[in-house]
């Protein structure tokens, strides 16, 4: 007897129900699983500092930014190679300070 000619069976269409329960229930947990991430999320950020007011945020110096360093590029030629050169090959000059130093 071929197997197409059998009769559906009991176990059959309860395997059916049963995986459709399945899949029912493995999408409460999900959405469960969603939601208790949100409400942690929530928690966590109320006990987060609040952010500065305008009055705590900090100041500039009197006397200005510190440490600022103003330079004034000039252009370096490089010399004609037929090749090209490597970073070590290339001189560090070709900036000065606008200023004298402090």
């Amino acid at each position: 007897m071929a197997a197409s000619h059998l009769p559906l069976t009991g176990p059959l269409a309860a395997s059916r129900g049963m995986s459709g329960a399945l899949l029912l229930l493995v999408g409460v947990v999900i959405v469960a699983v969603l939601l208790a991430a949100f409400v942690w999320g929530r928690r966590a950020k109320t006990r987060e500092p609040a952010p500065p007011r305008p009055g705590e945020q900090p100041r500039l110096p009197e006397g200005g930014p510190v440490g600022d360093v103003v330079e004034h590029r000039e252009p370096d030629e490089l010399p004609r190679t037929e090749r090209r050169l490597s970073p070590h090959e290339l001189k560090g000059k070709g900036t000065h300070d606008s200023s004298p130093p402090r």
